[in-house]
């Protein structure tokens, strides 16, 4: 088990293991959201503004504003208003939708891209050396583990948001 803690994993019950996958995934997003926030200062954009902006980079090509909604979490409204905010500064454009005469697609601006890309260029070094520490199969377990995560997280926020 690659860790900075003195002990193996073999020395961990399953109850101490889950207690600090817990923990250590409170801090890891504790920390990113710091991280988030010290981005999207440098960058001079909202945190939230920041978070469509990397959502909207893993997407394959625009997206709807429906679209924008889902991904973040955000009501329509919101979202409306978010992409207004990303229009008027210029990080993200509308285009038609080719399928839709009534719609507009939204996707990062290149000069953005490029700007904001830049931007992550050093942190994203950092984040690469602390991957290169795990092998091959640990980085599946790590990604598998991120994944599932993520789906929970969205599902318990619509649960939550439906007053469940």
């Amino acid at each position: 088990m690659s860790t900075d803690s003195p002990r193996s994993g073999e020395d961990w019950s399953r109850a101490e293991l889950l207690a600090h996958v817990v923990t250590e995934s409170q801090r890891h997003y504790a920390g990113y959201s710091i991280f988030n926030q010290a981005m999207a200062d440098h960058v001079g954009l909202h945190p939230t503004d920041m978070q469509c902006v990397a959502l909207l980079d893993m997407e394959p090509g625009p997206v709807s504003t429906g679209e924008v909604a889902r991904l973040t979490g955000l009501t329509s409204g919101s979202a409306t208003r978010l992409v207004d905010r990303l229009v008027k500064a210029g990080i993200v454009e509308r285009h038609a939708d080719p399928h839709d005469r009534r719609r507009s697609l939204v996707a990062l601006a290149p000069e953005a891209r490029s700007r904001i890309g830049e931007a992550w260029e050093t942190p994203g070094r950092a984040f690469g050396a602390v991957l290169d520490r795990y092998s091959d199969a640990e980085l599946a377990v790590i990604a598998d583990f991120l994944h599932r995560a993520a789906e929970v997280g969205r599902a318990q926020a619509q649960r939550l948001a439906s007053g469940g």
